[in-house]
């Protein structure tokens, strides 16, 4: 089976300030949007054979358009949504931080704790790991802009550079951020430098 590219762009800023979002649906900003857009038009033209997005709006609404303006089939991947937070969503990080230790614990280890009702981390690394893996076969041999979470992509990392899961939150993914990557026979790899 052909090696599989995989051009993942994280999304930008977003309303609501410092939160934790999860799969709290918000939009982005203006400014988040623009972002966004520079970078996927310093990318261009790259050969990219579909637009492959997160149902949740901050990917979703900028996929479709992109997708749209590039000429590009758009393929919604629900399983590749932000982890959930549970209880947390949609609140400050500062008043949880204040309120709940539980946070300190779980950026500690997140492999052993998890947010209140929130994603266990074994539960998000399958979900996204295996709805990649699917992406990935069927539409081998091609590159694909995915526009996705910065908690996806973090994990995706840890994979490609076999690392230990709950190391993701030390894998630097600012808003707008491409990390491409490479799949192949299951082996993810990650491409020195970023899309292009």
């Amino acid at each position: 089976m052909p090696e599989t590219h995989l051009d993942l762009l994280r999304h930008g800023q977003c309303e609501g300030g410092e939160i934790f979002r999860g799969s709290h649906d918000v939009a982005l900003t203006p400014e988040g949007w623009a972002n966004m857009d520079a970078r996927v038009a310093a990318e261009t033209p790259v050969p990219w054979a579909a637009v492959v997005t997160s149902p949740l709006q901050r990917c979703r609404a900028f996929a479709e358009t992109a997708a749209e303006r590039l000429g590009l089939p758009l393929i919604l991947e629900p399983d590749l949504r932000e982890m959930h937070f549970g209880d947390w969503e949609g609140r400050l990080y500062q008043d949880i931080w204040d309120s709940d230790p539980t946070l300190a614990l779980w950026g500690e280890d997140p492999e052993q704790h998890t947010p209140p009702q929130g994603e266990p981390l074994a539960d998000f690394d399958q979900r996204v790991n295996t709805a990649l893996d699917h992406l990935a076969q069927r539409q081998a041999g091609q590159r694909l802009l995915v526009v996705t979470h910065g908690g996806v992509i973090r994990l995706l990392l840890t994979r490609a550079k076999g690392l230990p899961r709950n190391t993701l939150r030390d894998q630097p993914v600012p808003y707008a951020h491409f990390v491409s990557l490479s799949w192949d026979e299951g082996q993810l790899s990650e491409v020195s430098g970023e899309a292009g």
